[in-house]
């Protein structure tokens, strides 16, 4: 990629696309396309193809999804199968039709079995069954990359893959019906603070583990990627590390400054068990995560707190 190339950055206003679009600007990208999904409905075959015709991009990150947590994914199935598999396929599709130079497709570390071996391998998709809370979103995602592997592998296009772990950064969903953990316990934990109560529900046990990478360090392993990588197998995008919800949540206790209990709502599903990806590939090729966990909840928590009346109020609960 050149600083004058054409980059499309699809789902830009999310945390993810949103990262990258920092990250490219950083480095001095001055061309980087995006489109609202007000004016460009990505589900929508015939206005994908209108607008890659008319903007002719030269680089693709297909960050764009519908996404949510546990409770969004098990209750939303058929929207989540749908919407996923049209906005990749639309955007794989046109990206070929249109000859981009390269794609790089975003799925998700749901995607692996859920008994899966730990840490996660590449080589382990498909090899088990799928979490079922989360199964019409991860199927939605193996179709993405089987779509790129396929494009590459009968029209040779450099159509890349990677498979980010749990994220959280700048403009993460906040909302309690369907966010992800850790934005969920951020809002929880402050509002039980500024209300002055005694306790903090949260789902599940506490015992699962979970890897967590901040969206500007993904962003930063993407656009590596998208520099460095031309394999057809993806790649995992993660920091190697785990902590226990439990863990997350004393720590997320800590850095707002709650002082009451955790209580434990054991009628709600904790979901997979571990998700620790394995980063060896990622790491000889030569890219590591640099920000901590606390490091980044801190700065993320301080951007909530100051905040917090604007994003709260985008949401009904």
């Amino acid at each position: 990629m050149d600083k004058h190339s054409k980059i499309y950055v699809a789902g830009h206003n999310g945390m993810v696309g949103s990262a990258i679009v920092r990250k490219l600007k950083q480095e001095g990208f001055t061309n980087i396309l995006t489109a609202a999904s007000k004016a460009l409905n990505l589900v929508n075959q015939a206005e994908t193809n209108a607008w890659f015709e008319t903007n002719q991009p030269d680089y693709v990150f297909v960050a764009a999804a519908k996404v949510g947590g546990i409770q969004a994914n098990n209750i939303y199935r058929a929207d989540f199968l749908y919407e996923n598999l049209m906005i990749e396929s639309n955007t794989i599709h046109a990206a070929f039709k249109y000859h981009v130079k390269k794609l790089l497709f975003l799925g998700s570390t749901c995607i692996y079995p859920k008994m899966a071996p730990q840490p996660l391998k590449e080589s382990y998709l498909l090899s088990g069954y799928l979490e079922e809370t989360n199964e019409p979103y991860a199927i939605a995602k193996i179709a993405g990359i089987k779509l790129c592997e396929s494009y590459k592998r009968q029209y040779g296009c450099n159509f890349i893959s990677a498979m980010p772990t749990n994220l959280y950064g700048p403009n993460d969903n906040y909302d309690l019906n369907n966010s992800h953990v850790l934005p969920a316990l951020i809002r929880k934990f402050h509002e039980a603070k500024i209300n002055n109560a005694t306790e903090v529900v949260m789902w599940g046990s506490g015992s699962p583990f979970r890897e967590f990478l901040h969206a500007d360090d993904l962003a930063d392993a993407l656009f590596f990627l998208m520099q460095h990588y031309n394999g057809e197998e993806f790649v995992n995008c993660g920091s190697g590390e785990e902590i226990t919800i439990k863990d997350l949540a004393l720590l997320i206790k800590e850095i707002v400054g709650f002082e009451g209990q955790i209580v434990h709502d054991t009628t709600k599903p904790d979901g997979t068990p571990r998700k620790l990806t394995d980063v060896t590939k990622l790491h000889e090729l030569g890219w590591k995560h640099s920000t901590e966990l606390r490091e980044g909840i801190t700065a993320v928590y301080k951007e909530f707190a100051e905040n917090y009346e604007a994003i709260v109020s985008t949401y009904k609960a």
